[in-house]
């Protein structure tokens, strides 16, 4: 049986992994400090600045808006020929307890409330002083954005805290979003802004916190007012001639328009290529601009790698994780091959949490994937491993969903699993972007990730999975959920299990009997938002060596460093709230003011 508790225990394979990384990452340093490197005579010089920052998603962005307004000199150099990463693929969800949002909300928050509830959720992987730092400076750098760009946010009311019964927890949430905002402020420059993951509906204005209801239009008054609300605020916005942009779409746009204003240039299509040293310090950046020569970006101050993970880094995902991995798995930028991390290794940073992703069940679409959030938590819906049996909570945490998947992939097979849903739960509700009733693409079909069979003995044997033991399941499943209370997983136990669910379903609107064919089943892969794994940074953001030195000059934040939330996740906006805090971190670092 599985729990909703965060697990702070390794697996021994993990554990192995990890020191086998660990000795040929050192390795790799050693033999990299060894070699030559080139010298500033040999490089074409593009510039110098007081700081030089890799990366424009939400850490970097942060970072120089930050090291801008402390009257320091910055570029930033982005190896994509758009600006945003992943955060503008995002929906932005950001994660800052006691933020001044929330607060003003009247969200029941103290420090103490939140220091206790990280704590219990991160647990002894990640040292007390850096969950400290987030947690002192989240709320000042929040500020400090609202202050210095056209950004501000909304509290997404009722999406609990990913633990809320743990000390500190809050069922009602902590998270935040962008606000809608209008894409003219930044002129021609929009045109370079990464696009969404999802497109937004055409004409519609929509926020993160209003997917959970528009997935149950069909069925709900509330839904149907929401879907009403978005269309509204889309009229309205094209009435006044906007370009209207919410979520990651907005969070970037905002960021972009804070550095624009602050004089702040933003190099795309130059990616870096090696972190230079000189005197033991990080003093500059290597980067090819445009396709052309290596050349060299000076610092005076410090180089802040916020440049992503590696999640579309094939031999380091095969390096450090478990297997089965993909990068056709992932939703992050695909650009993040992990380069940051790289040169920070060649010159002897330590890594930490390399065998760790922002992981999510992922539906393998022909496309691109499909980070599965309400659909496998809505009622009429459950997960079943390769022998046919469930293995998990499926409402549970997303993050928790995939580690279970591989926790008991060796020896009870989970990759793929099946969400298995009926023709009542499709009735019902908004898959993906396909309405209620309408039938899926035949692209997914073909592709092997969706069948549909008239009877659940026929959908077993399409899937590959024991026909009784699915009938079996599904039996024990039903009986389970007309009861409104899962005695073997829990499903519903948590505050947390009922975001994304139907709140007609009674006694417990998680969990509905699944009873009228035909009967569908979705291929579930180890998904992720991006890895977590990266540069291992102290308190002030500062990289590390193995023996726990600080390498001068050099500072990460993002998905290029080592999480604050370890092996865990508190909360929706996990990965952004402490990427953009640590780049704030570590830009008033840089100027000497932390």
């Amino acid at each position: 049986m599985t729990t909703t508790s965060p697990s702070h225990h390794p697996s021994r394979r993990r554990v192995l992994a990890g020191t086998a990384g660990a000795g040929a990452a050192t390795a790799l340093a050693l033999t990299a400090v060894a070699q030559p490197t080139a010298t500033a005579a040999d490089l074409p010089l593009l510039g110098t600045y007081d700081v030089v920052v890799v990366g424009s998603g939400a850490a970097g962005m942060t970072a120089a808006l930050t090291a801008a307004k402390q009257g320091l000199s910055c570029v930033v150099v982005e190896k994509a020929p758009t600006f945003g990463g992943s955060a503008a693929r995002s929906g932005a969800g950001i994660w800052i307890p006691n933020n001044p949002v929330i607060l003003a909300a009247g969200v029941p928050d103290t420090p103490a409330k939140a220091a206790a509830y990280l704590a219990a959720v991160v647990g002894p992987d990640v040292p007390a002083d850096r969950q400290h730092a987030f947690l002192a400076h989240g709320p000042a750098m929040l500020s400090f954005v609202m202050a210095n760009s056209p950004l501000r946010f909304r509290w997404m009311e009722g999406y609990s805290d990913y633990y809320p019964e743990l000390p500190g927890g809050l069922p009602n949430g902590r998270s935040i979003e962008p606000d809608q905002l209008d894409g003219n402020v930044l002129g021609p420059e929009l045109a370079h802004l990464n696009p969404p993951y999802l497109p937004v509906p055409a004409g519609m204005v929509v926020f993160s916190a209003d997917y959970k209801w528009l997935a149950l239009a069909a069925v709900n008054a509330k839904g149907v007012a929401v879907a009403a609300e978005c269309l509204a605020r889309g009229t309205k916005a094209a009435v006044l001639g906007q370009k209207p942009l919410t979520m990651g779409q907005s969070l970037a746009a905002g960021l972009r328009a804070g550095l624009r204003s602050a004089g702040v240039p933003v190099w795309l299509n130059t990616p870096l290529t090696e972190l230079y040293v000189e005197g033991g310090a990080v003093t500059g950046a290597v980067v090819t601009r445009d396709g052309g020569a290596p050349a060299l970006v000076r610092a005076r101050r410090g180089v802040i790698v916020g440049s992503g993970g590696f999640e579309h880094n094939a031999a380091m995902r095969d390096r450090y994780q478990r297997q089965p991995i993909g990068t056709d798995w992932t939703v992050g930028a695909k650009e993040n091959t992990g380069d940051g991390i790289q040169a920070g290794e060649r010159i002897g940073a330590a890594l930490h949490l390399m065998d760790d992703a922002w992981w999510g069940p992922a539906i393998p679409l022909p496309d691109q994937p499909y980070f599965c959030l309400a659909e496998r938590t809505l009622p009429g819906g459950l997960l079943v491993n390769a022998a046919g049996t469930r293995f998990v909570n499926e409402a549970g945490p997303y993050s928790d969903v995939v580690h279970t998947m591989y926790d008991v992939n060796d020896t009870d097979p989970a990759i793929p699993s099946w969400l298995i849903v009926d023709q009542n739960y499709r009735n019902r509700y908004l898959f993906k972007d396909v309405a209620p009733t309408l039938p899926f693409p035949d692209t997914w079909y073909d592709s092997g990730a969706v069948h549909k069979a008239w009877t659940l003995d026929a959908l077993a044997t399409s899937i590959g999975v024991p026909a009784a033991a699915l009938r079996t399941t599904v039996d024990r499943f039903n009986s389970l959920a007309r009861q409104g209370k899962d005695a073997d997983f829990r499903r519903g136990d948590s505050a947390y299990d009922h975001y994304y669910t139907d709140p007609s379903v009674l006694p417990n609107s998680c969990l509905a009997p699944l009873w009228l064919p035909p009967y569908h089943a979705f291929r579930i892969v180890p998904g992720d938002l991006g890895t977590k794994g990266g540069l291992l940074t102290d308190a002030r953001a500062r990289v590390l060596r193995e023996d726990g030195s600080v390498i001068r000059g050099l500072y990460a934040a993002g998905n290029a460093s080592a999480a604050v939330m370890g092996h865990s996740y508190a909360g929706a906006g996990s990965t952004i709230g402490p990427a953009m805090t640590f780049g704030y971190i570590a830009a008033r670092d840089v100027a000497g003011v932390l």
